[in-house]
C-alpha cells in the first residue's frame, strides 16, 4: 500500500490471483452473457467485413482493371502431358467452341507452379499475349478487328481481342467494349459500399452495447461495494480513510469499466483480426506471406518490451498521482490550520514538488509512447518495402498478381493497428486488475457486524439495559474496558463520568453494535444484543453525539435521514422535544430550509439541537447522550436541558457529560477509571466519599476559577 489510497502495484498480481479476480468478475458478467455474445458475434462479423475490402479491391484489379487473358494452345501438348495440365490447371482454363484453345486470366497465372510456367511459356503452350474478352455482335467484330489479327471465339459467346487492338480505339469506344468490366467495378464499389454501411452500422451497436454492458456492471459493482462498505463495523473505518474508499467506489470501478469496454470484447476482435489477416496472407501467397513474416519476431519482441516497460512507467504515474491526492485531500481539510498559521507558501512548495514528480512520471510515460509509436510505423515501412522489394519480382515474374500484392500491403498495414492497440490495452487491463485486487479486498474484508441468523425480538420493550463481564480492546494487548458490569433499568437516567480514556465512549460504541465485546454480553430488555437485528437495535437506541454530522440536504431530510416511515407527525413532535422549533421556524424554507453539507450556515448550537431531534424522532426506547451539551453555548444548553427533563421521564437515558448540570440530574452516576468502575452513587453520595468523583469535580471547579480570573 502506498499513501492514503491504498495503491497497490500492478504487474505485482500472480497468474492464480489474477484467474481468480477475473472469475469474481465474472460473475457480475453473467446476468450480461448474452449481450456480451451478441457484441463478441458482431466483432467477428465486422472483422469479416473489414477483411472482406482489400480482398474485394485484389479482384477488382485483377478480374476488371487489369483484366488481362493469355491464350493457351492445348494443340502443344499431347497425350499424358495435356490430361496432367488440365487436371492440375484446367480449372483456370476458359475454353473456345472447339476447346483447341484456353483462355487464362493474368491474375490466375501466379496459381501455376513456377517451373511449370517456364515451361509451358518456353514451348509457346501459355502465351506473352495479352487479351480482353469483350462480348460483341458479328457485324461489330470488324469494327475493332484489324486484318490478319488473332480472333478467339469463346464458348460463353465471348471475343478474345488483343489488348494492343483495343488500346488503339477511341475512349468511347473503349468503354463500350470494357462495359463488362465497368459493370464488375461498379458492382464491388457498390459492395464495398454496403460493407461500410454495415460495418458502420455494426460497429455502432458493438460500442452502444459494450458501453451498456460497462455502464452496467460498473453500476452493479458500485452499487455491491457501497452496501458492502456501509455493513462494515467502525474498526473498518478507522483502518481505511475516506480519500481511499472514495478512490475504490469511483476511480477504481471506473478503471474496471475501461477494462470491460476495451478487453472484454475489443481484445477479441483485435486477436480475430491478427487470426484473419494471417490466414488470408496464406491463402493469397504462402510464400509472400513468410517473407513479411520475417519482421512479426522483431514486433512481438518489441511489442512486449514495451508493455514491461508501460507497466512499470504507469505504476509510477500512478504511485505519483495517489500521492498528489493524497496531499491535495489532508490540506482542503486542514486549510483552517494552513491559514490560521500561514503556512501557505510551505505547503505549496511542498505541492509543487509532488507535483512535478507527478509531471516527471507523466513525461515518461509519455515518451515510451513516443518512441513506440514511430517504431511501429517503421516496422510497418519495413514490411511494405519487403512486401514491394519481393512482391513486386513476383509480379514482373507472372508469379503474383498486382491485385494480391495491393491486397497483401493493405493487409500488412492493417496488421499493425491492432497490435498497437493490444499493447494499449494490455496496460489497462493491467491497471484494472490491480483496481479490481483493491475493490475485492474491500469486499472480501472480514472486519464486519454480522447479522443473527435467527433473530430474537423482546416481548416488552421497555429499555431494560445492562452489561455482564464485557472486556473489549481496539488494539490487541491494551483493553479498553476490563471484566466491566452494571444495568440501567427501565425508565432510569444513568450518568458515566471519568477522565478522558476511560472507557466512556467505548461504551456507547458497544451499545450501538459498532463493535462486538472480546468478551462479555450486552442484553437489550434480556435478550443479547448480538441475537438482536442491527437496524432494530439501533431503531430502539437513539445517540446524540458531541460532533454532530449534518448531511446536505433539507431539515426535514436530515431529521428522517430518508426513513420513509417515519411520518411528518413524527418529525415535528420530535423538533418540538428537542427544543428546535424555535430555530427551525426562522428560517425561510422551515423545515424544507436546504442545508450544505457539514451544516456551514447553521451554528453550532442549531446543528446539536437538529440532531436532537433526528435522535428522538425514532422514538426511542434508550438515548444515549455522548457529552451532547459540551460543545454548546449556556442558552442552548438550556434549551436541551428543558428537553432531556421531558423525555428522559419516559426512556432510559445514558449520559456522558462533563458538565455537572447534566451529570447532577441522573438517578445514578458511573464512575470509570481505566476502563473499570471505580465508583457508583448519586451525586451526593459520590462527593461524600470523597473519591474520584469528588477530585474530578474540584479539579473541574478549580479549572473553571482560574478561567474567570
Amino acid at each position: 500500500m502506498h499513501g492514503d489510497f491504498g495503491y497497490m502495484e500492478e504487474g505485482k498480481l500472480g497468474k492464480p490471483y489474477n484467474i481468480r479476480l477475473l472469475r469474481r468478475l465474472g460473475t457480475y458478467a453473467i446476468p450480461y452473457k448474452k449481450t456480451i455474445f451478441l457484441c463478441l458475434s458482431l466483432a467477428i462479423l465486422i472483422t469479416v467485413l473489414d477483411l472482406a475490402i482489400p480482398y474485394l479491391s485484389k479482384i477488382a484489379i485483377d478480374r476488371y482493371i487489369l483484366s488481362y487473358w493469355h491464350p493457351v494452345d492445348l494443340r502443344r501438348m499431347e497425350g499424358t502431358e495435356q490430361r496432367d495440365f488440365l487436371k492440375s490447371y484446367g480449372h483456370l482454363l476458359e475454353y473456345d467452341d472447339g476447346e483447341q484453345y484456353g483462355l487464362i486470366q493474368n491474375g490466375f497465372i501466379s496459381k501455376i507452379a513456377p517451373i511449370d510456367l517456364h515451361r509451358y511459356r518456353s514451348r509457346g503452350v501459355i502465351s506473352q499475349e495479352r487479351l480482353h474478352k469483350v462480348w460483341l455482335d458479328d457485324q461489330d467484330i470488324p469494327l475493332y478487328m484489324n486484318s490478319g489479327e488473332t480472333l478467339f471465339k469463346m464458348a460463353d459467346g465471348s471475343i478474345a481481342i488483343p489488348v494492343e487492338q483495343i488500346d488503339r480505339l477511341p475512349s468511347k469506344d473503349i468503354i463500350k467494349i470494357r462495359s463488362g468490366d465497368f459493370r464488375g467495378l461498379s458492382i464491388v464499389g457498390i459492395v464495398i459500399l454496403c460493407i461500410i454501411f454495415l460495418s458502420f452500422w455494426f460497429g455502432y451497436w458493438e460500442h452502444y452495447l459494450l458501453e451498456f454492458i460497462g455502464q452496467n456492471i460498473m453500476q452493479d459493482i458500485r452499487l455491491d461495494l457501497f452496501q458492502r462498505i456501509q455493513s462494515r463495523a467502525l474498526r473498518f473505518f478507522d483502518m481505511h480513510p475516506v480519500g481511499r474508499l472514495v478512490t475504490r467506489v469511483t476511480n477504481d470501478i471506473e478503471n474496471l469499466n475501461e477494462m470491460f469496454k476495451t478487453v472484454l470484447v475489443t481484445f477479441f476482435k483485435d486477436i480475430f483480426i491478427l487470426m484473419g489477416i494471417l490466414i488470408v496472407l496464406i491463402y493469397l501467397n504462402w510464400r509472400l506471406a513468410l517473407v513479411s513474416f520475417i519482421i512479426l519476431p522483431f514486433i512481438f519482441g518489441f511489442t512486449i518490451l514495451f508493455s514491461s516497460l508501460m507497466r512499470e512507467a504507469f505504476r509510477e504515474l500512478r504511485e505519483k498521482v495517489a500521492k498528489l491526492n493524497a496531499f491535495q485531500q489532508e490540506r482542503f481539510s486542514g486549510m483552517r490550520i494552513i491559514q490560521l498559521f500561514a503556512t501557505e507558501k510551505f505547503q505549496m512548495d511542498n505541492f509543487a514538488g509532488l507535483n512535478h514528480e507527478n509531471y516527471l512520471a507523466g513525461m515518461k510515460q509519455l515518451r515510451l509512447f513516443a518512441v513506440f509509436v514511430p517504431v511501429m510505423e517503421l516496422f510497418s515501412s519495413l514490411t511494405v518495402a519487403l512486401i514491394i522489394w519481393y512482391g513486386g519480382g513476383r509480379v514482373i515474374g507472372d508469379q503474383l498478381s498486382l491485385g494480391s500484392l495491393v491486397a497483401f500491403i493493405s493487409y500488412i498495414q492493417m496488421f499493425f493497428r491492432p497490435i498497437r492497440e493490444i499493447s494499449e490495452k494490455y496496460n489497462v487491463m493491467q491497471l484494472a486488475m490491480a483496481s479490481t485486487e483493491r475493490i475485492v479486498e474491500f469486499m472480501d474484508n472480514g472486519e464486519e457486524i454480522p447479522e443473527p441468523e435467527i433473530p430474537q425480538y423482546p416481548s416488552d420493550a421497555e429499555g431494560d439495559l445492562e452489561f455482564k463481564n464485557v472486556s473489549f480492546a481496539y488494539e490487541e494487548g491494551r483493553p479498553v474496558l476490563a471484566d466491566l458490569s452494571f444495568r440501567i433499568e427501565p425508565g432510569e437516567m444513568v450518568s458515566v463520568v471519568g477522565a478522558t480514556g476511560a472507557g466512556k465512549t467505548t461504551l456507547v460504541n458497544l451499545i450501538e453494535r459498532f463493535y462486538d465485546p472480546d468478551k462479555g454480553n450486552i442484553y437489550l430488555d434480556g435478550i443479547d444484543i448480538r441475537k438482536l437485528n442491527k437496524g432494530d437495535l439501533r431503531s430502539r437506541i437513539a445517540l446524540v453525539m458531541q460532533d454532530v454530522f449534518i448531511f446536505a440536504g433539507s431539515v426535514k431530510e436530515n431529521i428522517s435521514l430518508g426513513k420513509e416511515d417515519i411520518r411528518m407527525e413524527a418529525i415535528n413532535q420530535a423538533i418540538k422535544e428537542a427544543n428546535a422549533k424555535r430555530f427551525i421556524e426562522k428560517l425561510p424554507a422551515g423545515i424544507y430550509q436546504e442545508i450544505s453539507e457539514g451544516g456551514a450556515t447553521l451554528s453550532g448550537g442549531e446543528r446539536q439541537l437538529l440532531s436532537f431531534a433526528r435522535a428522538l424522532a425514532y422514538k426511542p426506547e434508550v438515548l444515549i447522550l455522548d457529552e451532547a451539551t459540551s460543545s454548546v453555548d449556556p442558552e442552548t444548553e438550556r434549551f436541551i436541558q428543558d428537553a432531556i427533563n421531558r423525555i428522559t421521564r419516559n426512556r432510559t437515558t445514558l449520559v456522558i457529560a462533563h458538565r455537572l448540570s447534566t451529570i447532577r440530574k441522573a438517578d445514578r452516576i458511573i464512575v470509570m477509571h481505566h476502563g473499570r468502575i471505580c465508583e457508583q452513587g448519586t451525586h451526593k453520595e459520590l462527593m461524600a466519599a470523597g473519591g474520584v468523583y469528588y477530585k474530578l469535580n474540584k479539579f473541574r471547579e478549580y479549572s473553571r476559577g482560574k478561567e474567570s480570573l
